[in-house]
């Protein structure tokens, strides 16, 4: 049975989200990490191209893999081997600041995300089990910088930021969070005390604070075009694969 889709400029932009030329990129990228290798298993029955395709339309589209059974014309277990291979190749590269770059702003935010699977989620206040995940991005550019592990949905961002393992990531780096990041070393907003009204100055400092750091909202709203990242069905490092891989499409469609 043959697939209706391929690795065309049509299908690609329309499926993906990305143009063309970005797809090109990730493909670029999924083969010098070794994506072609078949190892000693059988050969793929897709070409690369095909397979990141597949990859990419999943995490835009959250097809079932019985939905995508017709589309690609290959099996359920095919798609799945396809997604659990070739999903962590996808992922966001992530390094630490070069030393002519260390007084970029970068911006710092937690988001929720509803996930199937309890071992990396919780109860939380939005969803009914969800996950945690801290990103940072570049508040001039606003391409993803890092993303975190996935936490349980109920533990607050600050406890998620010491755990995270992203403070020594952004090191040399100036980095603004919201209320919730206070005593965390971040730039934070000025906060109101007990019979004592934020000053002028101050009121002026969490404006501006707030202008900002709405970028990272705006980065949160394109992320989660990509509908995994609002229903993920995937298990165990399945999430944390998907959100960096939808990471690492957001920056390429910002930078083509």
């Amino acid at each position: 049975m043959g697939g209706v889709l391929r690795a065309e400029a049509l299908w690609v932009e329309t499926f993906t989200g990305l143009w063309f030329i970005a797809f090109q990129r990730l493909l670029k990228v999924v083969r010098e990490r070794g994506g072609d290798g078949t190892g000693m298993g059988r050969p793929w029955c897709l070409p690369l191209a095909e397979r990141v395709l597949l990859v990419a339309v999943y995490c835009r589209t959250i097809l079932t893999m019985r939905q995508l059974v017709p589309l690609f014309g290959v099996s359920p277990a095919m798609v799945c081997r396809v997604i659990q291979k070739l999903g962590p190749l996808l992922a966001l590269e992530q390094t630490k600041p070069a030393a002519h770059v260390v007084d970029r702003l970068w911006i710092v935010d937690g988001t929720l995300i509803p996930v199937r699977d309890r071992r990396v989620a919780a109860s939380s206040r939005n969803y009914r089990f969800s996950a945690n995940v801290q990103v940072i991005i570049d508040a001039d550019t606003r391409l993803v910088v890092a993303t975190a592990r996935p936490a349980p949905g109920n533990k607050a961002d600050a406890q998620v930021w010491r755990s995270s393992g992203l403070a020594e990531h952004c090191e040399g780096v100036t980095v603004l969070g919201d209320g919730a990041y206070v005593n965390t070393g971040l730039v934070v907003p000025h906060r109101k005390r007990q019979r004592r009204a934020l000053l002028p100055g101050e009121e002026a400092d969490n404006a501006e604070h707030r202008r900002v750091r709405a970028r990272v909202e705006h980065t949160f709203a394109a992320l989660k075009n990509y509908k995994i990242l609002r229903d993920c069905r995937q298990r165990g490092n399945g999430l944390h694969h998907a959100v960096r891989a939808v990471a690492h499409m957001h920056n390429l469609a910002l930078a083509t």
